[in-house]
């Protein structure tokens, strides 16, 4: 009989404890987009199950051409953001990790000094607006267009490919794009969905610099939506056209705030599943056999 240890079932109970600490305020505000507004104010926070089933929330919150905007443009702003932050970021670490060149310490110096002291909000608004990029979606794509504590972990996986693979490969005339593409991106996969999970994850949240470069509305990321709706209480953002009325009911302020959570976040739960599998890889994987 294995003995228990107290260690582990104290790590196993907090991780629970944890878990239910997450899960429950997510599944509380699900029951209350999915209950039906007339019964949506008997729910209380620790409702996990919806009083009278309804569709009616995300029928009012997907018929609104702010909350469907919204999503487009984030999905589109994601997409953009983390193909060309991922792009950026593998292509700066592979030149510096795997090749020398002149000027590499004092470049890597430049890295670290601009990791730690960022420029302020001014003179970057100051940058967009003379760069004529005011109110357009191009403005939140190119901002940190490359993290460099990321780079810096990218680095650490392209280092970590063996020097022969690329001996091997310069013999056969590959150049370094080829080396780049064919060698590089495939034996550093683990690193790169990782990253491109933690970038991809920041241009989903971004709200600040929305709300500081977007002026029109119709180009607002949903995290602005959501930020107007729900932290700002500003119901007429989303009931404003319907008079808190839809199809003859009263549409609930509470639920449709849940419901406005819940778009925001599914999307981000849909990716975790997808990246997750890449955690428990080695960078080199299959890369080299001894």
């Amino acid at each position: 009989m294995r003995r228990i240890e107290l260690s582990k079932v104290a790590i196993y109970g907090f991780l629970f404890l944890s878990t239910l600490a997450v899960l429950i305020p997510l599944i509380n505000l699900l029951a209350v987009s999915l209950t039906d507004p007339s019964h949506a104010h008997l729910m209380n926070g620790l409702d996990l199950i919806p009083k009278k089933f309804s569709l009616l929330t995300y029928e009012v919150l997907l018929r609104n051409p702010l909350i469907v905007g919204g999503v487009l443009n984030s999905v589109w702003i994601t997409v953009a953001g983390t193909f060309l932050n991922l792009l950026l970021t593998t292509l700066a670490a592979y030149v510096i990790a795997r090749n020398d060149f002149y000027g590499k310490g004092v470049i890597v110096v430049f890295l670290i000094v601009i990791m730690v002291f960022e420029p302020g909000l001014i003179p970057e608004y100051l940058l967009v607006k003379e760069l004529d990029l005011l109110n357009t979606y191009t403005s939140l794509i190119l901002y940190k267009g490359v993290n460099v504590y990321y780079l810096f972990i990218m680095m650490r996986y392209f280092q970590d490919v063996p020097d022969e693979l690329l001996e091997a490969a310069k013999i056969d005339g590959a150049g370094h794009l080829r080396i780049y593409s064919k060698i590089m991106i495939p034996l550093s996969k683990a690193g790169i969905a990782t990253l491109g999970l933690f970038y991809g994850v920041f241009h989903w949240n971004e709200y600040f610099r929305s709300m500081i470069y977007i002026s029109s509305q119709e180009k607002w990321p949903l995290q602005v939506v959501l930020r107007q709706f729900v932290i700002r209480q500003d119901n007429t953002t989303i009931m404003g056209g319907y008079e808190n009325m839809f199809g003859g009911q009263a549409v609930d302020f509470d639920a449709l705030q849940a419901g406005t959570i819940i778009i925001a976040i599914v999307p981000l739960l849909l990716l975790y599943p997808m990246i997750l599998k890449y955690y428990t890889k080695g960078a080199m994987e299959g890369g080299v056999k001894e």
